[in-house]
């Protein structure tokens, strides 16, 4: 892009979901961004546009000027940022078809993602977003294969931040579904280890993204 996006067009861009870049706008609005290579449509429905590395370099940077504001309203874009559940939400482990939707969507952008970004266009492993993002990063990757978030009974996975450098604790009570998380993370790129918490017995994973 040669020159500065316009004020609507950046507006549109840092609405952007956060996790995974998700646009939402009008069809002119969109296609003028994938014109200008700041978002690129998923070739898979529902076709969703996502932020390129270049939109989210301009998401991530100070707006040149501040946005002047529309000549009249605009028609709001659909409310609701998604987030991956890391266990412990209000809503705990509820699902529904619409949820569900939203989660294969956003893991489908995150590939997408990945394939742009890793220099070897590999999807089988982090990308640079999921290692500066560890604790959404494994939450979408568990939730997106079907495990389940805890809830107020307290079954279901947790993921929590760890003082150690690019790894995250993932914490769920029963034995099996916990092997089931380490797998499906190990499937998802990441390194994981099984561990036991000295007070409380408890085992639990810590994972990390894989570099090759």
């Amino acid at each position: 892009m040669t020159r500065p996006p316009t004020a609507a067009q950046r507006r549109v861009i840092d609405a952007a979901d956060p996790v995974t870049g998700r646009l939402r706008g009008t069809e002119t609005q969109l296609a003028t961004l994938v014109k200008y290579g700041l978002a690129f449509r998923h070739p898979r429905p529902p076709h969703d546009h996502f932020l390129t590395p270049a939109g989210h370099r301009i998401r991530e940077s100070e707006p040149t000027a501040p946005p002047s504001p529309p000549a009249e309203p605009e028609a709001p874009a659909a409310t609701g940022v998604f987030a991956a559940r890391v266990g412990g939400e209000p809503e705990g482990a509820l699902a529904s078809p619409a949820r569900t939707r939203e989660v294969h969507s956003a893991w489908q952008g995150l590939l997408e993602l990945r394939r742009m970004t890793n220099p070897d266009g590999a999807t089988d492993r982090p990308c640079g977003w999921e290692r500066s993002h560890l604790v959404p990063a494994a939450a979408l990757a568990l939730e997106a294969a079907g495990h389940r978030p805890a809830g107020a009974d307290g079954a279901g996975y947790r993921v929590r931040a760890t003082p150690q450098p690019e790894a995250v604790a993932v914490h769920e009570p029963d034995p099996e579904a916990l092997r089931a998380c380490a797998d499906t993370l190990e499937g998802a790129g990441w390194q994981v280890g099984a561990y036991t918490e000295p007070r409380t017995r408890a085992r639990y994973l810590l994972a990390s993204p894989r570099r090759v």
